[in-house]
């Protein structure tokens, strides 16, 4: 058996969020909620601590960024979307998508940076 080709992806995230993938087992991101129709994850580790830095810690108090491998080959089927600058790359998986999504994550999402309010 060979082993799938992955993709890496990081996924800036808030306090709730991040307590429901730890209930999940850390190998799964929940369920969007009625006015969150995508799931973008995020395809560079510097646009998701921008977000996590600038964006969660204002809003929640903390921002996290999480890193996860995805199955290359099931990622083919969500187009790169540009969301500004260069660099500012995500793809957009639809809500009723994300249960598939979350089969096609290979290991464990892991938590790679944390940020919280300058004092």
């Amino acid at each position: 058996m060979t082993q799938a080709e992955t993709t890496t992806l990081w996924r800036p995230s808030g306090p709730e969020e991040l307590a429901l993938v730890e209930a999940a087992g850390w190998r799964a991101w929940p369920p969007r909620l009625p006015e969150q129709p995508i799931f973008y994850p995020v395809l560079n580790e510097d646009y998701a601590i921008r977000i996590a830095r600038d964006w969660n810690v204002s809003a929640s108090g903390v921002g996290y960024v999480t890193r996860f491998e995805v199955d290359a080959e099931f990622l083919a089927r969500y187009p790169v979307r540009q969301a500004g600058g260069e660099t500012i790359l995500e793809l957009w998986v639809p809500a009723e998508e994300l249960e598939e999504f979350n089969r096609h994550i290979i290991g464990s999402i892991e938590v790679v940076h944390e940020f919280r309010p300058q004092v």
